[in-house]
């Protein structure tokens, strides 16, 4: 026992630098929603997807998420209530009761019981749901025509509250001509001042108003159009439905049984409409009523339009979406509630919120919620601890752009957000098809927009810059109004981004795009005029036989261009030919930037303003890099010819191609009984494949090449096919620099025995530490670099890490991924590891992610494989292709178009939600679910004991018996629920 406690007491007092791998939440918009629901007492928002997810949202940072089992579509989504509880209904006809529980101080999402309705599915499948006012029963209205009567949250049939097809077909009177079909339940609501009285609203269009209490029908209402929806006004008095035909009828409660519409109308008639699916009339203090409907537009002319009217008064305006409406509700305010405040809109691919107070009604910018994929996203740049300053200068120039909001605050404010405030300022940046880069705060779990820059202004397109798509023309019928955001046509497809850098000290930022396009962009608080200097680089350098099949460059703007407050364009690199940018790297201290492509890669010099190197790196056999991603379809004729002929020659040899393979088999199979067992072969790859020039990384370095006591500036490149190229950089004096031209010389080449693609390259000083980012030690940042020891190259490709001396280049150790697990690299960071317990404490490590989407951790300097964590499914290409890593233990991976999902490694950096919501005072029993915890959960005591991965020399004086003893021990009590203790060269 005494050997136990001191090993205890030593693990538990040493540092914890590495959590389990977690997913933490998940930013953007959602994909495919399906479904929308309210609570005006949590004043929380639901969103049901077609993939089963259902994720609440209230005030930023309270976001909650829940996943049903089934794999099945959310069609519709109901609060009880004034309670914490929620009802949705999957398009396999089951219930699913939700709840929000307390535990341990704050709320989370379970599901506490599901329901089917038994009986034939014709007769029993759900179309319409009912949450009744006393947040104890539901109202199931099916495709029969019958409205079945469930108590909740126990989900008991009420059988003998049912009411069936039967009752109703035997009230309504002789003469009513589709007494015979009334088809489904399409609609059903409460009347908000007698919640004994309930509409049945029928597919066909009779509409029955039923007594809870006495039943039977007390009133009925003969539409003879399809019906839509139904809405009942405020005091109980008016019924309005809408139908098919685009129109919509108001109805008086009351007096005669069969009685006219007192008002029918269609809006947009008097040539055919399409139909008005849901509609809404909202009383106000003072003044006319709102009236809101969706749909209704005339078929010929605009029936590929989603649109949502507002009249209110002599103001009618038709809001034109960008993609189809789910759903839509109206937030109230004022004492009592009752004027209409915000309507928000949920349409497949965003959320808009308007302001109806304000006039010319506004949008409300959101908070969350927002469509990263406004524009396809193309790339993403992650970086870690913004300066106050420069964060101040991005959010003031993305002020200048928000102007067209509205000043109101967000108008969903449910629940607390109890998280921390964040330890630091985090940016996102986002490159999007349309030349567009986004700037997003992912310091926590909103990731709140701050500011877009736009490049295409520095070209010729067909865009017009002064195009306004909130204006819509003076006098145009119906009144025509574009809200929203989402746009996913480009105007040029060249314009697209693919690489980001950002310097958060010097504020320079560069980006690269589709068609070869390098663009120099520094901040600037005002708006200017500016001509943008180009300079053509050739990266084929004169070679003859090569003749570029793909698209060509973008053409620049002569002319002086004015720029808005922000970063603004100062210089472009062109690329010839103008093939996608495949690396990008600044070094803002030496003022010069490195890009790649599938032909070579440059140097230039952005001080001066003219390039410093150019290197091709093309292959004469590789025909396909001179095609461009454009031109490949131009490609599968002559291939398919190509096939063919192979299928012919093969007929021809078949028999000696049999033979040879026989004999091939047998010699692999000699060949890996001499293997390690641990060990696959890895065949080397043929100097011939396809894009081995292609440029994959790109490296900037203050280390040691020439000798071991001098260093020098360096520029590092990886190709596709294994060579690591390394160039000796000579700059001129602080004095002289804009004057004396900076140089570049060869000086080391390196060509990686199997060819694997180079995808990292990183220089390790003299303590084992990566090289400090430019101008974090001039910013004291970062402890200056160890340049007394010997520095060491490690050099990242798709199949292993393997570490070379400086300046010599002589191999020292390697640790290899495919031969082990058939895994390639993907993705590769270096992040800092922050200890959990020692505030001044931490290690690196590198971050890994493979082609089967695990994410491995390697300690540095000894690359020795630390832990393992599935992270993405190995099918998502997309997913994998879209990782970024942090320079703190965190990633983003693109889990739809729509949707980033973090993840964290870092006991120390876990951004999550933690939230609370209350029940609504006088919600009777649901407060007895708020307060008490989950049953499952309090059984549990979590003890995570996490230790440092990186240094062995920690754990030499462990011994074999006194771990053995430990774990031992842990395993008999039941108090351990998760232990996670990794020891590096322990035993």
């Amino acid at each position: 026992m005494r050997a136990f406690l001191e090993v205890g007491i030593v693990l538990y007092t040493l540092v914890s630098v590495l959590g389990s791998f977690v997913k933490t939440v998940e930013h953007g918009f959602p994909h495919q929603p399906s479904a929308l629901g309210y609570s005006p007492s949590l004043k929380l928002l639901a969103i049901g997807t077609r993939s089963g997810a259902i994720k609440l949202y209230g005030s930023p940072g309270v976001e909650f998420m829940g996943l049903h089992d089934e794999n099945a579509a959310v069609t519709q989504v109901h609060f009880m209530p004034h309670q914490v509880e929620l009802v949705t209904l999957l398009d396999d006809n089951s219930l699913h009761m939700w709840t929000l529980r307390g535990h341990n101080g704050l709320s989370e999402l379970l599901e506490i019981g599901r329901f089917t309705l038994t009986g034939p599915p014709g007769v029993t499948r759900v179309t319409a749901v009912l949450a009744h006012s006393s947040g104890e029963l539901l109202l199931l209205g099916t495709e029969g025509g019958h409205v079945f009567v469930v108590e909740v949250p126990g989900f008991r049939e009420l059988e003998e509250r049912n009411i069936s097809l039967d009752q109703v077909s035997s009230s309504i009177p002789d003469d009513y001509i589709g007494r015979r079909n009334l088809e489904h339940v399409e609609a059903l609501q409460e009347n908000p001042v007698d919640p004994d009285q309930v509409i049945i609203g029928y597919g066909r269009g009779l509409m029955v108003i039923w007594d809870l209490e006495k039943k039977l029908a007390i009133q009925h209402i003969p539409a003879t159009q399809q019906l839509e929806s139904v809405c009942w006004t405020e005091d109980g008095k008016y019924i309005l439905s809408s139908h098919s035909d685009g129109s919509y009828c108001r109805w008086m409660v009351g007096g005669q049984d069969m009685n006219e519409e007192e008002k029918s109308d269609i809006p947009y008639g008097h040539f055919p409409c399409k139909a008005i699916s849901k509609i809404v009339q909202l009383p106000t203090e003072e003044g006319p009523p709102f009236l809101l409907f969706s749909g209704g537009m005339p078929r010929a002319s605009y029936g590929d339009r989603h649109c949502i009217t507002v009249i209110h008064g002599k103001t009618h305006v038709a809001l034109d979406f960008t993609s189809r409406i789910i759903d839509f509700f109206v937030i109230r305010d004022g004492p009592q509630r009752t004027d209409p405040s915000a309507l928000v809109v949920l349409v497949e691919e965003e959320l808009v919120v308007i302001d109806l107070q304000t006039e010319g009604w506004p949008i409300i910018q959101t908070p969350y919620l927002v469509p990263l994929h406004s524009s396809a996203i193309t790339c993403s740049h992650h970086v870690s601890t913004i300066p106050l300053k420069l964060w101040e200068r991005i959010l003031a120039a993305g002020k200048h752009q928000n102007a067209h909001y509205s000043k109101k605050p967000w108008p969903i404010t449910g629940g607390q957000n109890l998280a921390p405030d964040p330890p630091q300022r985090d940016l996102l940046l986002t490159g999007h098809e349309d030349g567009t880069v986004r700037f997003w705060d992912a310091s926590g779990v909103c990731l709140y927009p701050m500011y877009k820059l736009s490049t295409a202004g520095v070209f010729h397109t067909d865009a017009d810059p002064n195009d306004n798509m909130n204006q819509g023309t003076e006098g145009e019928w119906p009144p025509f109004r574009k809200v929203g955001c989402f746009d996913p046509y480009s105007d040029d497809p060249r314009l697209g981004i693919q690489k980001i850098h950002l310097c958060k000290y010097s504020g320079y930022l560069t980006v690269a795009g589709t068609a070869g396009q390098i663009l120099m962009l520094e901040l600037n608080d005002e708006a200017a005029e500016q001509t943008v200097e180009a300079k053509v680089v050739d990266l084929l350098q004169g070679q003859e036989g090569f003749r570029w099949k793909g698209h060509t460059q973008l053409d620049i703007q002569e002319d002086p261009v004015m720029f808005p407050a922000g970063f603004q364009p100062f210089a472009v690199v062109q690329c010839q030919p103008p093939a996608v940018v495949t690396a990008l790297t600044l070094h803002s201290e030496w003022k010069l930037i490195a890009f790649g492509t599938s032909h070579g890669f440059g140097l230039y010099d952005y001080q001066q303003k003219n390039s410093v190197l150019i290197k091709c790196t093309l292959n004469p056999s590789d025909q396909l890099a001179m095609e461009g991603p454009l031109s490949r379809v131009k490609s599968i004729k002559k291939s398919l010819r190509q096939s063919f002929r192979r299928i012919r020659r093969s007929r021809v040899s078949l028999r000696k191609q049999h033979l040879q393979e026989a004999n091939a088999r047998l010699e692999a199979e000699l060949a890996e009984m001499e293997l390690a067992p641990v060990q696959r072969k890895i065949e080397a790859r043929s100097s011939d494949d396809s894009f081995t020039g292609l440029v994959r990384t790109l490296y900037f370095a203050d280390t040691f090449l020439s000798d071991s006591s001098h260093n020098t500036p360096s520029l590092w490149a990886g190709t596709n096919g294994g060579c690591v190229f390394a160039y000796m950089l000579r700059l001129p004096s602080v004095e002289h620099r804009a004057d004396e031209p900076v140089t570049a010389q060869l000086s080391k080449e390196i060509q990686l025995m199997h060819r694997a693609p180079v995808v990292g390259i990183v220089v390790l000083d003299g303590h084992g530490a990566p090289l400090p980012e430019p101008l974090e030690v001039a910013h004291d940042l970062a402890r200056a670099p160890d340049m007394q020891g010997s520095h060491h190259l490690l050099v990242v490709s798709e199949e292993q890490f393997k570490v070379f001396t400086l300046p010599k280049v002589s191999a020292k150790m390697k640790l290899k991924l495919t031969a082990v697990d058939g895994s390639r690299v993907r993705r590769v960071g270096m992040a800092w590891f922050g200890s959990s317990r020692t505030e001044d404490y931490g290690e690196s490590g590198l971050l890994v992610l493979t082609n089967q989407g695990d994410v491995h951790v390697v300690s540095l300097p000894h690359v020795k494989m630390q832990v393992q964590y599935p992270c993405i499914r190995r099918e998502d290409v997309s997913g994998i292709a879209s990782c970024v890593f942090t320079k703190h233990g965190q990633g983003f991976y693109l889990i739809s178009p729509s949707e980033f999902e973090r993840f964290s490694l870092s006991t120390r950096c876990v951004v999550e939600p933690r939230c609370l919501v209350e029940a609504p005072l006088h919600s009777g029993c649901s407060n007895q679910h708020q307060s008490q915890p989950d049953g499952a959960s309090s059984t549990h005591r979590y003890i995570n004991l996490e230790v440092s991965l990186f240094s062995s020399s920690k754990f030499t004086h462990f011994t074999s018996s006194a771990l053995s003893l430990f774990n031992e021990y842990f395993n008999r009590i039941s108090i351990l629920h998760v232990l996670h203790i990794t020891i590096i060269d322990m035993l």
